[in-house]
């Protein structure tokens, strides 16, 4: 590690950015033409639309189709400088961040640091869970349950037994919100439409696909209406919808879950689960807001001021995911404009000498919540207006080609979506045993155990 912290020569303001998602990204370009210097760190090497990587679990989309290298969308920001690291600690006093990559480590030193890291899958206190039901945040998670998805229906190919080939061949998701709805109508198109005329000796029809939340409704940010429709059309499509129920228990071959209304407990058995039923934020803003005399909240969200900063730290800025500020869903459309605000604010502070408490609050706006359900089905919520069915659908492909990074990914992936409407054939099913089993042998070296050969 260097002696001193990088910074860039000169003597501009130097804006540190964490995290290259729809938060960091709006931030950096949005100080394009500031006199400032910009240093973006992420941990990885690319721009990720989250909102589509469960197509990239059904095979629908390949990764490089909803995923972009930082450096070729930033490359013409002459006052950006990206680099790959994964942030360990921050510290506010000596205006410091910690970064290690690759067994390196080195300091990057910042007079405005805006943290947009995001959030992850939260099992609610129950993390041995995540053994054997992934989330769905990275694209190593979407390759990895494409991996079980492929892997359970040639498992179900290979046996000889009804009940393990009905085990292998149920696949249960929790968590009813917009995830765990697109990957339960995706996996029933796929068993149902995509395996079809005769790829396997089995009937792909006898695949189960059980939905569980503990609310009581699928979708409970869109509204009773929508949520009704969306359950009514995913069991038209064959998934069963289990409703107040919490899991209480995950193992290789069941889960388990509990209705809160009786207290009755019922197993499930399937070999294929996947988790969709919580998020929390980033580490990170535990430990800034430590830092700030700030208390994060359950999920790990940290409490900002109107301008995004953290408690006295008026330099440094929590957005997108991280941030709990007014009710702010943890959406892309939030990111996106938390992250241009705050561009604002560093521009006016740096350019016009606006001071801290002079800075505009931050306000939202809303532009609605949509979520597919199945081929010409989605639903879609703008305000007090709803769409449903086909025009829902066509409103949801418009909105996510729009916010594609890159003309060939919107091209390619609309191209895609058009050919799937007409062709049940997938051609994103390629899966390697790397995919299968990465995950939890990368999980066995960090914690010491090493692999067996």
């Amino acid at each position: 590690m260097a002696d001193t912290p990088y910074r860039p020569a000169g003597n501009r303001h130097h804006v540190v950015i964490v995290g290259a998602g729809f938060g960091g990204l709006y931030t950096a370009r949005g100080l394009a033409r500031a006199d400032v210097d910009v240093t973006l760190i992420n941990r990885t090497n690319h721009h990720l639309f989250a909102p589509l990587l469960y197509q990239v679990a059904t095979g629908l989309l390949s990764s490089g189709e909803i995923a972009v290298s930082v450096r070729q969308l930033t490359r013409s920001q002459d006052n950006l400088l990206v680099t790959r690291g994964d942030v360990q600690d921050i510290d506010t006093a000596a205006q410091v961040v910690k970064v290690a990559d690759a067994g390196e480590a080195y300091e990057v030193e910042y007079d405005s640091l805006v943290i947009a890291a995001g959030a992850g899958q939260s099992y609610f206190g129950n993390d041995h869970f995540a053994e054997f039901a992934p989330g769905l945040k990275t694209l190593d998670d979407a390759f990895e349950i494409r991996a079980r998805i492929m892997d359970a229906f040639e498992r179900a190919q290979r046996t000889e037994s009804l009940e393990e080939r009905q085990k292998l061949l149920t696949f249960v998701i929790v968590g009813a919100g917009p995830t765990g709805v697109e990957l339960a109508g995706q996996i029933a198109e796929l068993a149902h439409r995509s395996f079809d005329k005769g790829q396997y000796t089995f009937s792909p029809d006898a695949t189960k696909i059980v939905l569980i939340d503990g609310l009581p409704q699928v979708l409970p940010p869109f509204g009773k209406r929508l949520g009704k429709k969306a359950q009514r059309q995913l069991e038209r499509e064959g998934v069963t919808v289990v409703l107040n129920s919490l899991v209480t228990n995950v193992d290789a071959d069941s889960v388990t879950y509990k209705n809160t209304n009786t207290d009755e407990e019922a197993t499930i058995m399937a070999r294929t689960k996947i988790w969709s039923a919580g998020v929390e934020a980033s580490p990170l803003g535990r430990i800034v807001a430590e830092q700030a005399g700030v208390e994060v909240e359950r999920n790990g969200k940290v409490p900002v001021n109107p301008d995004c900063t953290v408690g006295d730290k008026r330099n440094v800025f929590v957005i997108g995911d991280m941030m709990s500020l007014d009710k702010i869903p943890g959406v892309a459309q939030a990111a996106m404009q938390s992250g241009e605000y705050v561009a604002g604010v560093i521009e006016d502070q740096v350019e016009h000498g606006v001071a801290p408490d002079d800075r505009p609050a931050f306000s939202y706006f809303d532009k609605g919540s949509m979520a597919i359900i199945s081929r010409f089905n989605a639903v879609v919520k703008l305000g007090k207006v709803e769409f449903t069915g086909f025009v829902g659908w066509l409103m949801w492909l418009v909105v996510h080609i729009q916010f594609l990074k890159g003309m060939r990914n919107r091209v390619v992936t609309n191209f895609t979506w058009l050919l799937n409407a007409i062709n049940p054939r997938r051609y994103n099913l390629v899966t390697t045993q790397g995919q299968l089993v990465q995950r939890l042998a990368q999980a066995r070296v960090d914690a010491g155990e090493g692999v067996s050969h």
